[in-house]
């Protein structure tokens, strides 16, 4: 059974952009409720505090009141600013509790890879989470792998994520999620000679061949002048 856990939130009547920005200075996060039963949308606002207390909680499921009445929603989407990650704004989707919701659950990898113990290779996670659907009631906190009988050059695929009945996978089961490959090999740069260096001693003077080379072609020019 999922955890809960309740925010409180507040209803947002400034939509214009500056009311937006003004909120986030004011260490309020924008965001969007949607209904569980109807297309009916209504802007909210939480506080940083509030959804920082909300993921430290672990929930995946949550309680709020909307309008006077009490509803259970589900963090859909949140956007996080490129730089400070900030949290820009959210969206709540509301859900019931007798439907199954897709979401999105995160891979924990464990054991220790045979192939990274023995042969000196390196373990990469390609896929970070999988979409799965279920009950709300019955999200999970995350699911495990184990990648113990990984050797050199294998992988597994999401579709070895043992689910129980009650989640169905939405991810493709052919998508890789884990593989042990060659560790790379540093390479030390080699040192780029000019063109012009290469045909110069150390004490700038044109290299042996080359200098012989131009004297033959400048009497070449000489012994053709001459004859004219």
């Amino acid at each position: 059974m999922a955890n809960e856990h309740k925010i409180d939130l507040e209803k947002r009547d400034d939509t214009t952009k500056q009311g937006v920005k003004q909120l986030r200075r004011d260490g309020k996060i924008p965001g969007v409720y949607y209904s569980a039963t109807s297309k009916a949308s209504s802007p909210i606002l939480i506080t940083q505090h509030a959804y920082h207390e909300a993921v430290k909680s672990g929930a995946r499921i949550f309680n709020i009141s909307v309008g006077g009445k009490k509803q259970t929603v589900l963090f859909k989407s949140v956007q996080y600013h490129p730089v400070t990650e900030q949290v820009l704004h959210i969206d709540l989707y509301g859900v019931k509790m007798d439907q199954a919701v897709t979401i999105k659950v995160v891979v924990h990898l464990t054991g220790d890879a045979i192939g990274v113990k023995e042969d000196g290779g390196v373990l990469n996670q390609a896929t970070n989470e999988i979409e799965i659907q279920c009950l709300p009631g019955d999200i999970p906190e995350f699911f495990e792998a184990d990648v113990s009988e990984l050797h050199l050059g294998d992988s597994i695929n999401v579709g070895s994520i043992a689910l129980e009945k009650k989640f169905t996978l939405v991810t493709p089961e052919d998508t890789v999620l884990a593989s042990v490959t060659h560790a790379m090999k540093e390479v030390e740069p080699v040192a780029a000679v000019e063109e012009d260096e290469a045909f110069m001693d150390e004490e700038g003077v044109p290299a042996e061949g080359e200098a012989e080379e131009g004297a033959a072609e400048e009497g070449g020019d000489e012994k053709a002048e001459d004859s004219e």
